[in-house]
């Protein structure tokens, strides 16, 4: 796996980074660096927006008016963004804060809640969303963060997606076979694969339904439509949460990123 720092606090901060740079910190950011972490002038933080890649932070003045960090040398440069989006019918609060730390965990780079005809969560808290994805690329050593999408109506989610990305939908009903051999069915042939290490093999979407299924309609118009692959997850039936994660994982380890890293490890 990748040489992370994980001796040390790593922070989102919501600024361009460069060296030298002095960044005010919010009341939340300063509180938890100075009053809870206890961070001294020497000690340093690994901080990263998402974008500019990751750099090390040293706190500077703090006052009545708040906090500031100091921007350092840079640690890691921005990887390439990985393809991956993460399509979802919306769940309780508990159970969808720990699908979308999970998500990220394991390499999304997009979040789209799915109102389908059994959804039993209709609101959705993007903010609550955000906030837990940040938490887990700062404990993840993850550095880019996951587009947060507003919740769009199942329809609308067919009519706006992209014909060219494989669409991956996990069905209860579906017959029962190996995920692995499914997934590899759908694998491009290696003249159409993009550099090792840098992104998914193809441009993919993982479809989670709700707790009650998909409607048959809905499952009929997905079927329907064009580079779409049906998968099931085994014999037994999973709560939401815990499908996604197993989805996430056969798709990532025969389609995504962790084959490429595996090649890339075998090459050496």
């Amino acid at each position: 796996m990748p040489r992370y720092d994980f001796t040390g606090p790593r922070l989102y901060i919501d600024a361009p980074l460069a060296g030298g740079a002095q960044i005010k910190l919010d009341r939340a950011q300063a509180n938890y660096l100075l009053n809870v972490l206890r961070l001294k002038p020497r000690d340093g933080v690994l901080l990263f927006n998402g974008r500019d890649g990751e750099w090390r932070g040293m706190p500077g003045e703090a006052g009545k008016r708040g906090a500031s960090i100091v921007v350092g040398e840079q640690t890691r440069a921005q990887p390439p963004a990985g393809d991956l989006h993460v399509l979802f019918a919306p769940l309780k609060h508990a159970r969808l804060d720990y699908m979308v730390q999970k998500a990220v965990e394991m390499g999304a780079t997009s979040l789209q809640p799915v109102l389908t005809r059994h959804t039993q969560v209709a609101r959705v808290n993007l903010q609550r969303m955000r906030a837990n994805a940040i938490e887990a690329a700062e404990q993840c050593g993850i550095l880019t963060l996951p587009e947060i999408a507003a919740p769009v109506a199942f329809k609308a989610m067919l009519a706006k997606r992209e014909p060219s990305r494989l669409l991956i939908f996990c069905d209860e009903d579906a017959p029962v076979q190996d995920p692995v051999a499914a997934l590899a069915a759908a694998r491009p042939q290696p003249a159409a694969l993009v550099s090792i290490g840098t992104a998914a093999a193809t441009p993919l979407a993982v479809l989670l339904g709700p707790e009650g299924g998909f409607a048959e309609h809905e499952r009929a118009e997905l079927l329907n439509q064009p580079n779409v692959l049906r998968l099931a997850l085994g014999p037994r039936i999973l709560r939401a949460d815990t499908a996604a994660i197993a989805a996430l994982t056969l798709v990532q380890a025969v389609l995504g990123d962790w084959r490429g890293a595996q090649t890339e490890k075998n090459k050496v």
